[in-house]
């Protein structure tokens, strides 16, 4: 009987065809579009957190690789693309020594440090955000207006490069009351904490936009532009098998259900809907990109479920109730902890063995 004609690589294994490089490839390319949103969005500094953060990651992959003595695995393009999610987690003025901070935990703590590619236990992307945004809160919670690349609004490429590597201290005091706001997220849970509905605290009529939300005018970070693309990328993943939708259905019903649960009985006082949830934040990104790796997630279809319903209700607990308005990273970090666990218990009953324990 012949065999199929499969790609067998180091873990993550991939029984689809596709090598860990090509896998890695589509990625990034379901990533382009809202990439390119959020650079044309908040402008060139965007531009220079991503290259930062890409270069840091790959340099720092490179680097040791060279102290293991080990053959280069930047062929993998594991290393760009953990960059990559970095960078779309960031605010879009992240100071550059931020960004290379960030990539070099990301690379090093988060994944060499347990011996590379598919021995590591967290998601080296939002282990590092997780450490930065507890590091340097004031950094990365600095939140830009967008300012459209080619409109009278945007920022010029010099003032870009100040704003990056010298600070946003160099622009004009008039200039520099325009470009800082919250983000919804931290409107709600800033206005809730005062007594406020949701409307007020989202600014009523004039103030939160679905359909701003859903196109890249609100501010965040780079990976929260745009609900509609991001979700088509990860569409996308699902067509071309590179993920699988158990993962990113549990985890959006898992903190969708119980928004919806609470928005209902409160009436939408103090509890904002459950599309309010899906549009803002990274929890798109987190559902399709982000929990969806290989390396840290379960590997039974139960598990994933599971796995993906707790990402999303932690996601829904910390949003309303903890310290910080987004808990996308903090809830697929802790996950990821409890992932051998969760693969113990889910794993399928070995047949010889079910019929032993029966007599």
């Amino acid at each position: 009987m012949s065999q199929p004609n499969l790609k067998i690589t180091s873990s993550p294994h991939v029984h689809s065809g596709a090598s860990i490089p090509d896998v890695m490839r589509t990625v990034i390319w379901a990533l382009m579009p809202a990439t390119a949103l959020s650079v044309f969005m908040f402008g060139w500094p965007a531009l220079l957190v991503i290259l930062i953060t890409m270069a840091t990651c790959v340099a720092t992959e490179r680097l040791f690789n060279s102290i293991r003595k080990r053959p280069s695995s930047l062929g993998d393009q594991s290393a760009a693309l953990t960059g990559l999610l970095l960078a779309l987690t960031l605010p879009p003025f992240t100071p550059w020594w931020l960004c290379i901070v960030g990539g070099i935990f990301a690379i090093g703590v988060g994944k060499q440090i347990y011996g590379g590619l598919g021995y590591n236990m967290f998601n080296p992307a939002l282990i590092a955000r997780v450490f930065m945004l507890i590091s340097f809160p004031a950094e990365m919670t600095s939140w830009p207006v967008p300012a459209p690349l080619f409109t009278d609004a945007a920022i010029s490429f010099s003032q870009s490069y100040d704003i990056i590597f010298n600070g946003i201290a160099i622009l004009p005091q008039q200039t520099l009351d325009a470009i800082t706001t919250a983000t919804p997220l931290g409107q709600y849970k800033m206005g809730v904490s005062m007594g406020k509905t949701v409307s007020d605290s989202l600014g009523g009529t004039f103030g939160f936009s679905m359909m701003d939300a859903t196109s890249g005018k609100l501010a965040g970070s780079l990976g929260e532009t745009s609900a509609v693309l991001l979700l088509g990328g990860g569409l996308y993943l699902i067509h071309k098998k590179i993920i699988d939708w158990r993962i990113p259905g549990s985890m959006l019903a898992g903190a969708l259900v119980p928004a919806a649960f609470f928005w209902v009985i409160d009436g939408g006082q103090t509890y904002p809907d459950p599309l309010f949830h899906f549009v803002t934040g990274g929890l798109i990104l987190g559902a399709f990109f982000m929990a969806t790796d290989m390396v840290t997630s379960p590997v039974t279809p139960k598990g994933q479920i599971i796995f993906g319903a707790s990402c999303g209700l932690l996601t829904y607990i910390i949003r309303t109730w903890g310290g910080y308005p987004e808990g996308v990273s903090f809830a697929v970090v802790i996950m990821n902890c409890a992932v051998p666990l969760i693969d113990q218990y889910t794993k399928p009953v070995i047949y010889g063995q079910l019929k032993k324990e029966k007599a």
